[in-house]
């Protein structure tokens, strides 16, 4: 990649005196000098970015709608293929993308944009198809919705990496990307606000901006005038499906964070201080006699946790983390979220009157497993289990990693139904552990091929499950 055109100073008095004339409404030869200015000022930028932002392909399998002959609940698996963007990150070929572009995918394509033209005489406003190369997935953070693709390519114009923590409201930016496929298409706006969240428990944050982002832009890139990356887009908030100037991209901060560590291990660790954080309300301040009606309070100190052997207690406010302020329990969870276990955190403790520093060891947090990963280890030439109608996969190690603490150590998981099953009613979900079927143990798939085969039409059967942490029995007639 080149350097940006112009200074970030230049660019950006450029893009605030345009717009200032123009709120001013003053039709004169200095604005007309100055739209000249930015639109020369913009195009450069399209221009060096663009090359950078590719379209990302893929085919898989997932969860289809029911129909009028399936439960409400059941998850068909079926073929499907899903578009957006993605941003090149690395010349070695390395590409972020969201998580929910590639879900379920079992090939993933990457389209690289066009070549630019070799000489200005054979210009043309129709541009090409770019070239298409298979991709291989590095890894997936569904948490951030992210992903890292490779590809077998080398000396590609990387998009640089900016600052997100730099950002502030108002500030201009352009997102690039191919919405409804219609490639390297861009647009401009500016930031509408930042430390967005989804919901009130979501720990992830993202950027707000009004810059028009469509479905197929998910992926793609946001970018400050200076021409570097501040953002993925990822989301938007629609009640027609289209861009009505609320979007939302993961800053690029987290994006990073995640990036490394998906091409370093391929899975992302998170860090956890064994504490629950809440934010202090006047009327919590008041109940408890509180010396402040403001900030971070303690409401639980996990047992045997870091914070307990760092001292603090039920209760504790937190003042500050690492030099930092802590206005209210969620800013301190997702501080402490992003930091890598193994890490160290410097806290500003205030209990009753007294003000004390303690450091706390942060550990890896400790999730619940994904069960919903597990349909991307399935197909159904391979995993169908005709008699009930769904797709399992044998428990493994690896399979271990996305369920709750199991009760048996074998069976076969439900990873979803199949499209092409029986019409009947079996109460199976994905994520259900079938370890028995009429009293007798299941151990593997092809085990319970067995004995779902065996059994006569129209008789009763039983099937001993795992759903959660809780054993249960599951009643259904043979076909």
């Amino acid at each position: 990649m080149n350097g940006p055109v112009n200074s970030p100073a230049r660019t950006r008095h450029s893009v605030a005196a345009s717009i200032a004339v123009l709120l001013c409404g003053v039709a004169s030869a200095q604005a007309r000098t100055e739209l000249t200015a930015l639109s020369g000022a913009t195009e450069k930028l399209v221009a060096e970015v663009q090359p950078g932002v590719v379209q990302v392909m893929a085919t898989g399998y997932g969860p289809g709608a029911p129909t009028a002959q399936t439960a409400a609940t059941s998850s068909l698996l079926t073929t499907q293929r899903s578009a957006g963007s993605g941003v090149i990150v690395d010349p070695n070929g390395y590409v972020v993308t969201n998580a929910h572009v590639i879900d379920g995918a079992e090939r993933v394509y990457v389209v690289l944009p066009p070549l630019p033209p070799r000489s200005p005489e054979k210009k043309s406003i129709v541009r090409p198809r770019g070239h298409q190369i298979e991709a291989e997935i590095v890894g997936i953070d569904r948490e951030t919705d992210l992903a890292v693709l490779k590809i077998d390519e080398s000396d590609l114009p990387a998009v640089r990496f900016g600052d997100s923590d730099e950002l502030r409201t108002g500030e201009i930016v352009l997102a690039v990307g191919n919405p409804m496929g219609l490639g390297s298409s861009v647009s401009l706006g500016v930031v509408s606000a930042l430390g967005r969240q989804r919901g009130p428990e979501d720990p992830m944050v993202y950027i707000q901006t009004d810059a028009p982002i469509n479905p197929g832009h998910s992926g793609g890139a946001l970018v400050d005038t200076d021409g570097s990356l501040v953002g993925i887009n990822t989301f938007l908030l629609s009640h027609s499906g289209g861009s009505e100037g609320l979007g939302f991209a993961a800053p690029i901060n987290i994006v990073r964070a995640v990036y490394e560590q998906l091409r370093r291990t391929g899975k992302v660790q998170r860090g956890n201080i064994g504490v629950v954080a809440q934010t202090i309300t006047p009327l919590l301040a008041a109940a408890l006699a509180m010396p402040r009606d403001q900030g971070v309070v303690l409401g639980d100190v996990e047992p045997g946790g870091p914070g307990e052997a760092a001292g603090l207690k039920n209760g504790d406010i937190i003042l500050a983390m690492n030099g930092k302020p802590m206005e209210n329990g969620r800013q301190l969870e997702v501080n402490v979220y992003q930091r890598t276990p193994g890490d160290v955190v410097e806290l500003e403790v205030l209990r009753g009157e007294e003000k004390s520093t303690e450091f706390v060891a942060v550990r890896e947090r400790q999730g619940a497993g994904e069960p919903e990963r597990i349909a991307e280890m399935v197909r159904p030439d391979r995993n169908l289990v005709r008699g009930l109608g769904i797709l399992g996969i044998e428990v493994s190690d690896e399979v271990q990693k996305h369920l709750p603490p199991l009760r048996i150590p074998h069976g076969v998981v439900v990873a979803g139904r199949a499209a092409d099953g029986p019409i009947f009613d079996v109460p199976l979900v994905p994520g259900d552990i079938i370890i028995g079927l009429n009293g007798t143990e299941i151990e593997t798939l092809d085990d319970l091929r067995a004995k779902v085969s065996a059994l006569r039409s129209g008789h009763p059967a039983v099937l001993q499950i795992q759903r959660g942490p809780r054993l249960a029995y599951v009643a259904f007639e043979a076909m």
